[in-house]
């Protein structure tokens, strides 16, 4: 703190177990962002056209009865299914978060199916552990082996690194598996670069190679999965030779990378997103999800894997959500598809009425939802009315017809849930908010009380909502996570290695699944579920590479962007510098393009012209974007998930980031 209203380097808890003071360098900078000139800090009203960009600054109670008005008349004219609530995670906290859904469930809004994230990646792991846990971070530092896999944590989880330097020090390895040679590649003993999408098939190699070698665990086989002789007989012909002409790497590679897993108990297996955000995320999931199973490798200390631990926590959420006013029956629409929905798709609308009103808090879809091209036109239309309650102008905010100011994670209590350790924590308001920048928390009550939505937690503060929250949990109270900062949810080994059994009706991880039947919460509806593979395989549905479309398309995070968030920070920009695309320099030469050269990236969807960034650390046939950069960045105004498909991938929906075919040529006019 710098003289009590603003704040100064942002730094992690030096006691607390997991992240032990480390912080990631875009939020050790938060004040560039918290403080920045730019932030929104008053209620503005379109004046001219969409995107236009001309604002007048009107009261508070203006602007929360005209949002009100708008989205009364949409209710009067179609049905309260016109208005859609739509919303992510630019804000973590739960109850300014999830609120939204309150106000959701009230007023039997459109719901939403969020698929932006995560459903592809906890389809694949439900399918085969039954719960989205897993075992503890911390025991990386006991591993011998650790296996980081389709994630880049220098990039997205630093503490990760944290971890893995100290099983390095001990005398572990690390294994990095991805698409390109990514800052945790470059940091790896064992490097393992395969073609985008192709996961499934190395981790089918993998397993036919340590049954076939005696490596397969069978008394853990026999104690804790469903099928292993079967799955051991399905694999029979899943040799490296095989997954070689799939994967891209070489078939001695495979082997001793095989070799390696297999002669290590202790091998630990870090999963991440990035290589599910592919049409056959889910299956690839799955796959690589299984291969601690035949290993044995759960058993031990410093053994097994972990995608995410989200499903430690267990909160009773239903104040913050509003559970109690939930009605199933209300349609629910998929957040990836927001282009088709809001252009009208009939099967998009799941047979309702058009949306014509959304109130959008936490999310930016005019930048990082697919098919931008659809996602601009449904938001230029005449007849939509979009109130964006944001930090920043951002490009979606810019097609609004009002725009709110909103507090920031330190200018707000609230409470955090983790994915990669399993601590609750408690983030108190440390500053107070510029301007008149108000709380998500603060705006849905004041709208509830507008549009007549009844729920007793319109009627509470933050802290009640917190306090309630907690203790309905069994986790204490307000006043005792206030004073101890953080709530540990550690859990028993045993429960962790699920030790006692997996979290399936038999206690048995399941190699075969019936993908329809996966305990995924709140799937909204099946996608091609009947065609995945019951056993993990490889499953060739990604959008291959043709003569018209030669390249692969991976837009992989920045360091210092997340999502669309930090865009706009000093340090961010410059760490970043400008939107790139690498590529091999033999397919650069081929087309004549040279290092800085403007290229034209396209595909059916559109076209997006960034710069080339000729890079050896990524194959032939794949181009990398890394970052969500404004659409503005880009010449022409398009950014790169104008190329990306919004159609939902099996088995419960998700947007295919990270799988695209793409043609690329020299742009005009080129620029050093």
């Amino acid at each position: 703190m710098l003289e009590g209203e603003r704040i100064g380097r942002v730094r992690g808890a030096r006691d607390h177990p997991y992240t032990a003071g480390v912080i990631c360098e875009k939020v050790a900078r938060y004040a560039e962002r918290i403080h920045h000139p730019e932030r929104l800090l008053h209620p503005l009203q379109r004046k001219g056209a969409k995107g236009g960009g001309d604002w007048r600054r009107i009261s508070w109670d203006a602007a929360l009865d005209e949002t009100a008005e708008a989205l009364l008349k949409a209710e009067a004219r179609h049905g309260p299914e016109a208005v859609w609530p739509y919303y992510y995670a630019g804000t973590m906290g739960l109850v300014q978060r999830d609120g939204i859904q309150r106000l959701r469930h009230a007023k039997r809004y459109s719901r939403q199916h969020s698929t932006v994230c995560v459903s592809l990646s906890w389809a694949g792991w439900l399918a085969g552990v039954g719960a989205v846990r897993g075992v503890d971070s911390r025991e990386m530092a006991k591993s011998d082996l650790i296996v980081i896999w389709g994630t880049n944590p220098v990039h997205t989880q630093i503490n990760v690194m944290t971890l893995v330097a100290q099983a390095k020090k001990r005398g572990a390895r690390l294994a990095v598996v991805d698409v390109y040679e990514t800052a945790t590649m470059r940091q790896a003993d064992i490097p393992v670069m395969i073609r985008p999408g192709t996961d499934g098939a190395l981790a089918c190699a993998i397993m036919h190679s340590l049954f076939r070698d005696g490596a397969a665990d069978w008394d853990y086989l026999a104690r804790y999965t469903d099928r292993p002789r079967a799955f051991e007989a399905h694999l029979a012909d899943k040799t490296p030779e095989w997954a070689s002409a799939i994967t891209g790497l070489p078939t001695a590679e495979i082997e001793a990378f095989a070799m390696a897993i297999g002669e290590t108990k202790r091998a630990f297996f870090r999963i991440g997103y990035g290589f599910t955000r592919s049409r056959n995320g889910a299956s690839n999931m799955h796959a690589v999800s299984s291969i601690p199973a035949v290993t044995g490798a759960w058993a031990h200390e410093g053994g097994g894997a972990l995608h995410s631990g989200s499903g430690l926590f267990g909160l009773n959420k239903s104040l913050i959500e509003g559970h109690d006013v939930l009605d199933q029956s209300v349609r629910q629409l998929d957040q990836s598809r927001i282009g088709p929905i809001l252009c009208g798709g009939e099967c998009d609308l799941r047979g309702g009425p058009p949306v014509t009103a959304l109130l959008i808090q936490n999310t930016n879809p005019v930048s990082i939802a697919p098919e931008q091209t659809l996602v601009k036109r449904g938001f230029a239309r005449e007849d939509l009315f979009t109130c964006v309650h944001e930090q920043f102008m951002t490009e979606t905010a810019e097609m609004a017809d009002l725009v709110l100011p909103a507090t920031m994670f330190m200018e707000h209590d609230d409470i955090y849930t983790a994915a990669a350790h399993p601590s609750l924590m408690f983030g108190p308001k440390v500053v107070d908010a510029p301007g008149e920048c108000r709380s998500n928390h603060w705006v849905l009550r004041e709208l509830a009380r507008r549009l007549g939505a009844s729920h007793r937690g319109f009627e509470m503060s933050e802290r009640e909502i917190i306090d309630w929250t907690l203790k309905e949990s069994g986790r204490g109270d307000l006043a005792q996570i206030e004073c101890d900062r953080w709530i540990d949810f550690t859990a028993p080994f045993e429960e962790a290695h699920f030790l006692n059994g997996f979290a399936q009706a038999d206690g048995k991880f399941r190699f075969k699944v019936d993908w329809p039947s996966v305990k995924f919460p709140n799937p909204g509806t099946l996608e091609m579920a009947s065609e995945m593979p019951l056993l993990p395989d490889h499953w060739a549905v990604t959008e291959e590479a043709d003569a018209a479309h030669p390249f692969r398309l991976v837009t992989a995070p920045a360091r210092t962007f997340l999502n669309s968030s930090f865009t706009e920070t000093p340090g961010s920009q410059k760490r970043e510098g400008r939107p790139e695309a690498m590529m091999h320099p033999h397919d650069a030469a081929a087309l004549g393009i040279s290092d800085g050269d403007l290229v034209t990236l396209g595909n059916a969807r559109g076209e997006v012209i960034l710069h080339a960034k000729l890079f050896n650390g990524v194959r032939r046939g794949v181009v990398i974007a890394e970052g969500i950069w404004p659409n503005r960045a880009h010449r022409g105004g398009a950014g790169i998930n104008t190329l990306v498909g919004a159609d939902a991938s099996a088995p419960f929906g998700g947007a295919a980031f990270h799988d695209s075919h793409v043609c690329i040529k020299v742009a005009a006019p080129r620029t050093a």
